[in-house]
């Protein structure tokens, strides 16, 4: 006879715009997804409402499938009593004060949940032990880098930003444990991210927010940047296949440059198609999707910013035999789709 063990995944910041999609997806798959997200107010918690009334729906009504607890990272007494309840066979660490703008605006935040929420993440992971242990790092970290592709085995020595720095010191963080511990880990760099669902505090939502209340849209750079986009259907896929590659001491991804540490079972793995799209192209998408025309408001680089950012995808594909690959033009159809519907616009 046949038995099928369910699988329990912890994730953090799951009523997030990264969180919410994971969850969704391994709930379809078959999940016992226990979420955690504190529900703060950077921007509109009623999108964050609106996300986990999904997932409650999604988990099947009168189902335990999804379980969620709003509880802060730094409360360290309440998150090691819900890993002693959940055992989570994965745990998915997305939770975190994001934000490169928002670090110079107020700093504090980002040592509270980058640092110490972390840490305490890593207790109950420590406590836990589960298979395997993912946590959301960010491009940010390549910082001053110029050398593009950005690789994951290249030095990121020099972050530009608080919020870059804390991000950096998460992937000290969790390799000491990886280390100490023997806990399979796996980082993933980020890669402007957008989609539907998304932050209300990116770009692609304030250039449609703007774009159709007529208002002015601001380009910072004038314009002359360059993002390695990451649809966020591309960044599931990709999170859901490193879920099953959980790194091993001595094992390094054959054909590839790997980061796999020579004293951990610890890797950072970018998530990035390597395909950047111009800042400016990038508003003309939008422009043709929604059939108007930008009022553009032309501006200076802001400290933070970097003018580029291209992700290598070889380690990805290498690990998990996907790269993202959805274009700007389509994710940009999809998340104006969902504008127009979530905000009821004709």
């Amino acid at each position: 006879m046949n038995v099928t063990t369910t699988r329990t995944a912890l994730v953090t910041g799951v009523a997030g715009f990264i969180g919410f999609h994971l969850a969704r997806r391994l709930l379809a798959d078959g999940w016992v997804v226990i979420g955690i997200d504190g529900m703060t107010d950077y921007y509109d918690v009623r999108l964050k409402r609106a996300r986990l009334a999904h997932l409650r729906g999604a988990g099947g009504e009168g189902t335990n499938a999804f379980r969620f607890h709003e509880v802060m990272l730094e409360d360290a007494a309440r998150i090691a009593e819900i890993f002693a309840q959940a055992k989570p066979d994965t745990v998915i660490h997305l939770a975190a004060q994001a934000g490169v703008r928002y670090s110079l605006e107020n700093p504090r935040a980002y040592i509270d949940s980058n640092l110490t929420g972390t840490f305490n993440v890593m207790e109950g992971v420590r406590e836990s032990a589960p298979r395997h242990f993912l946590a959301a790092s960010t491009s940010s970290v390549y910082g001053a880098n110029t050398e593009m592709p950005f690789g994951e085995t290249q030095r990121t020595d020099h972050p530009i930003t608080l919020y870059a720095a804390t991000k950096k010191a998460n992937e000290a963080m969790l390799h000491s444990y990886a280390h100490l511990w023997n806990l399979p880990t796996t980082a993933f760099r980020f890669f402007t991210v957008y989609g539907p669902w998304g932050r209300p505090d990116m770009a692609l939502f304030k250039f449609v927010k703007a774009i159709l209340a007529s208002e002015p849209i601001d380009i910072y750079g004038e314009g002359r940047m360059q993002r390695d986009f990451t649809y966020i259907d591309d960044l599931i896929e990709s999170i859901t296949r490193l879920i099953e590659t959980p790194p091993e001491a001595g094992k390094p991804a054959e054909g590839v440059d790997d980061s796999l540490s020579p004293a951990a079972p610890w890797r950072v793995v970018n998530i990035g198609g390597g395909q950047p799209v111009g800042l400016l192209p990038f508003i003309e998408t939008i422009e043709r999707e929604l059939g108007l025309e930008a009022i553009r408001n032309m501006l200076p680089m802001q400290k933070g910013d970097v003018r580029e950012t291209v992700a290598s995808a070889d380690l990805l594909e290498a690990l998990t035999g996907y790269r993202p690959g959805t274009t700007v033009e389509e994710g940009v159809r999809r998340f104006v789709a969902w504008y127009r519907d979530y905000y009821a616009i004709g």
